[in-house]
């Protein structure tokens, strides 16, 4: 009988640690897919044009490359050597004429020009109102980031109690609610911060 009392304690040690690898578990899975959800929307933010050339507005167009569609940061070189002005310069000058289509396709709105090797991207001043109505994009894919946290978050939540259920106590799951919490409100707060970075990259004359 006492090696059973024994053996159940041993169990019960067990379920303990296994609780606390499931919590921890949470929190982490919590805070990849923040960081995820921060990470696709400055990819984004990349890709909105500012009042200055930046080879991000051009790097994910795809390009007829050799059969296959290829990201053009890929098969070129891309800089900025004037502020108003991108350069591409493809690594096999084959490609060039598909370079430009891929450009020309793109809703990026800069007609490219080539002599055959180099590829100049003149990028126009933004307008007033072109600045507003990036300003109003950045705007609402920002508040977009901040809903996937916070249905991150609620998802999180429900995966600490039906956890709190089975494998925690009371004041774990209380823990856990609190550090999702504040993962989510430093999460807000980057994305904000994020947001009202480029705002003023695109309001700069």
């Amino acid at each position: 009988m006492g090696k059973n009392n024994k053996g159940g304690n041993n169990n019960k040690g067990g379920n303990a640690s296994a609780a606390s690898g499931d919590s921890s578990k949470i929190l982490d899975n919590a805070t990849a897919a923040m960081k995820r959800t921060v990470d696709v929307m400055a990819k984004d933010f990349g890709t909105v044009r500012t009042g200055k050339a930046s080879p991000a507005m051009v790097e994910g167009i795809m390009v007829e490359c050799y059969g296959s569609q290829t990201k053009l940061k890929d098969v070129a070189a891309i800089t900025a050597p004037e502020p108003l002005l991108l350069v591409i310069q493809p690594w096999d000058q084959s490609i060039v004429n598909n370079v430009c289509k891929a450009i020309q396709a793109s809703n990026i709105g800069i007609t490219p020009t080539s002599d055959g090797r180099v590829i100049r991207l003149p990028v126009p001043e933004l307008s007033t109102e072109r600045r507003a109505e990036l300003t109003k994009v950045i705007k609402q894919r920002a508040e977009a980031a901040k809903v996937e946290i916070r249905n991150i978050r609620r998802d999180s939540n429900e995966a600490i109690k039906k956890a709190q259920k089975n494998d925690i106590t009371e004041d774990e799951a209380k823990q856990m609610t609190d550090k999702i919490q504040k993962l989510t409100d430093k999460t807000i707060e980057d994305i904000q911060k994020a947001a009202d970075a480029k705002i003023k990259e695109v309001e700069q004359i």
